[in-house]
């Protein structure tokens, strides 16, 4: 059932419009005694999930019991991000997902399904994990909030994503971001028919229809100025909200250009992107956009770790951004990799398979450490005073000496491409 579903491009929801709609889905929704809500990370603060939860708990309150925020890979939020994404929500009522320990198989996609979908690709089966608290935590109601925009593993992010990997475990993540990279990121995102989304599609048909999950989505996007606005919200407890989402975020957050881009520059907010693993958003999301033999330029003030945890950590730093035939290759011989699939992927995501050089300008890592995983590396310091994040407009622009750069202040919301090198979208 659809309960609420307003946007277009040319919408943009202010926060009391946000609320209204929460509020109007919820009335239809009735009364409730026990609730869950899984909103996304700090590294998803730009959805407006945070505020809806707010919303959420202002209108149910002793009803709200349990906050868990769908962490997937991601380290624990910190009170301090916690208190900044989540103003006036009690402390008390956040849950830690931790998805190495905390799971609940509900059931198995087989085998065949899987090598179906990845046109022969892939040829193992998918557990269904889920945290405990979703499964078995006896709510009347679940909520999964959280942001529609591309995204490099699923095509489009969001919807039960957040539940299956959000608050997955490790075998289903592995296996799931394994499938995504081996069949190609570049041949998946801003799609929603997707090997890994028909994946999760018969996990929630098969496995998890008794569960009450109602779905609330966002579609932001930066308007003619740059600041980032609520396009859509779409609620709902099937697909259609998901529909309707990814409809609109690829008309709003999807930008095609005519020519290929020689040089690009990234901004990472230190704030949202800690750790390579997150701030390589700034390959997944412009590769189609770099031109053959150009250069990505990534500001990463706040990028001290490569892994979220310390065993990727390691594994990163073990093996480094290799390119998905080495990978692939090595996931076969290596138990490591083998076992840890999603950072096996992850090495694939963060390659630009050769084709164009990758600069990190990191604040907490050395030359050393980012040349050790095949980046090339740049002080911050000097490359900031050379392409200044605060005086560089989005897209294109043209610096006093002549050089022509392409900015983008946060990967996260979008994703870019030259026209040539999209996959039918």
């Amino acid at each position: 059932m659809l309960y609420y579903a307003k946007g277009s491009s040319e919408t943009v929801l202010a926060s009391e419009d946000i609320q209204a709609g929460v509020v109007s889905a919820l009335d239809q929704l009735g009364k409730r005694n026990k609730v869950l809500v899984l909103p996304p990370d700090f590294t998803r603060y730009h959805s407006g999930a945070g505020r809806i939860t707010s919303y959420i708990w202002s209108y149910y309150g002793s009803a709200l019991t349990d906050i868990l925020p769908a962490l997937g890979t991601h380290a624990p939020m910190t009170d301090e991000e916690i208190r900044k994404m989540f103003p006036r929500v009690p402390r008390d009522l956040f849950r830690v997902h931790n998805w190495r320990k905390d799971l609940e198989t509900l059931g198995t996609v087989p085998a065949s399904f899987v090598r179906k979908v990845s046109a022969g690709i892939i040829d193992y089966s998918w557990p269904a994990q889920v945290n405990p608290l979703v499964s078995g935590g006896g709510h009347d109601v679940i909520l999964s909030v959280g942001q529609v925009v591309p995204h490099e593993v699923v095509g489009m992010a969001n919807h039960n994503k957040n539940i299956f990997i959000g608050t997955g475990g490790t075998d289903g993540i592995n296996k799931s971001h394994f499938l995504g990279a081996a069949y190609g990121m570049e041949r998946l995102m801003g799609k929603t028919e997707t090997p890994v989304r028909k994946v999760l599609n018969y996990a929630s048909a098969h496995f998890s229809s008794h569960l009450p999950i109602v779905y609330i989505l966002t579609v932001v996007a930066p308007d003619s100025s740059g600041r980032l606005v609520c396009r859509g919200l779409f609620i709902g407890d099937g697909f259609e909200c998901f529909e309707k989402a990814a409809a609109l975020s690829l008309d709003v957050n999807f930008t095609v250009e005519r020519e290929p881009v020689k040089k690009a520059v990234i901004y990472l907010d230190p704030e949202e992107y800690k750790s390579t693993w997150l701030g390589n958003k700034a390959i997944y999301r412009t590769r189609m956009l770099i031109a053959d033999r150009g250069e990505l330029v990534i500001l990463a003030p706040g990028v001290r770790d490569f892994g979220e945890d310390p065993e990727i950590d390691k594994i990163i730093r073990k093996y480094g951004y290799l390119g998905s035939k080495k990978i692939l290759s090595l996931a076969k011989s290596e138990k490591e990799l083998s076992e840890n699939l999603s950072a096996a992927a992850h090495l694939i995501h963060g390659s630009s398979e050769g084709r164009f050089t990758i600069t990190y300008c990191p604040g907490g890592l050395s030359r050393q450490e980012i040349k050790s995983v095949n980046f090339n590396y740049a002080s911050l310091e000097e490359m900031e005073k050379k392409y200044n994040p605060k005086a560089l407009k989005e897209g294109w622009n043209t610096l006093s000496r002549g050089e022509k750069v392409y900015f983008i202040s946060n990967p996260a919301v979008g994703l870019w491409a030259d026209k040539h090198r999209i996959y039918d979208l």
